[in-house]
This record gives structure tokens, C-alpha cells and sequence, in this order.
């Protein structure tokens, strides 16, 4: 697997976001383990993307607050923006902190010829504490 990394700002990071739209995919983790994906609306504010949540989602982050928000790519063979977090949970809403966001895209082929990825760091966790 290739992997290229490149360290960016926080700003950086509010530009994507503006770039690849307000309806990323929430993943969290079920009781059982089981990955959940829901389709949410995100805003910035207080440097946290915040969501209404579902009930579920809402349960799951509750109990494990390691949650990931995926962006798909916006053209054929383009990057997605993949943000891991910490999830604040309220009675309405989950308030996501971003820890690390990547660009990732798969590769037909890397240097050597075999299928690989390409990924781009857009905030890393040492720029987050």
C-alpha cells in the first residue's frame, strides 16, 4: 500500500468540508460490533461538526465516541474525505471534534504495479492537540 502524507491546518480542513458539501455519511459502532452508516447534515460551530442525530447513532457514539464522517469522492476516480472524531452527544445532536481528516483514493496500480491507495492527510492528531 502507498500512503503519502502531508500535514495541513485546521482551516484546511473547514475548506474541504466547504468543498465537498453538508451530507457526509456518519459511521459508528454497534453494541455487537456491527458498523452503522447514515446518511446526516453537518455545520460547523465551536470547531465541531454538528449533527441532529438519529436515535441509533445518537446511542451508538453515547456509548463509544469514536466515530467517523465520510465524504464520497466528487468525481470518477477522485479523492473521499474521511474525518475521525470524538463525538459529544446530547438529547438532540452530536457535536463531532475533529482528530485527523485524510483525501483517500484508490489506485489502480502503484509505483511497483500493484493496486494500492493514495492518501493525503488534511489534519493530523498531533495538529489537534
Amino acid at each position: 500500500m502507498h500512503v503519502m502524507s502531508v500535514p495541513v491546518e485546521l482551516e484546511k480542513l473547514h475548506s474541504e468540508v466547504s468543498r465537498y458539501g453538508d451530507t457526509p455519511y456518519l459511521l459508528t459502532v454497534a453494541d455487537d460490533g456491527r458498523p452503522h452508516a447514515v446518511s446526516v447534515r453537518v455545520a460547523w460551530g465551536d470547531g465541531e461538526l454538528v449533527l441532529p442525530g438519529g436515535s441509533r447513532s445518537r446511542s451508538h457514539a453515547s456509548e463509544r465516541a469514536d466515530v467517523t464522517l465520510l465524504w464520497p469522492a466528487i468525481e470518477d476516480g477522485g479523492f473521499s474525505l474521511i474525518v475521525d472524531g470524538t463525538a459529544n452527544v446530547s438529547a438532540e445532536q452530536i457535536a463531532i471534534r475533529p482528530v485527523s481528516a485524510v483525501l483517500h483514493r484508490s489506485l489502480t496500480s502503484g509505483a511497483d504495479g500493484a493496486p494500492g491507495s493514495e492518501c493525503r492527510p488534511v489534519l493530523s492528531h498531533e495538529q489537534t492537540h
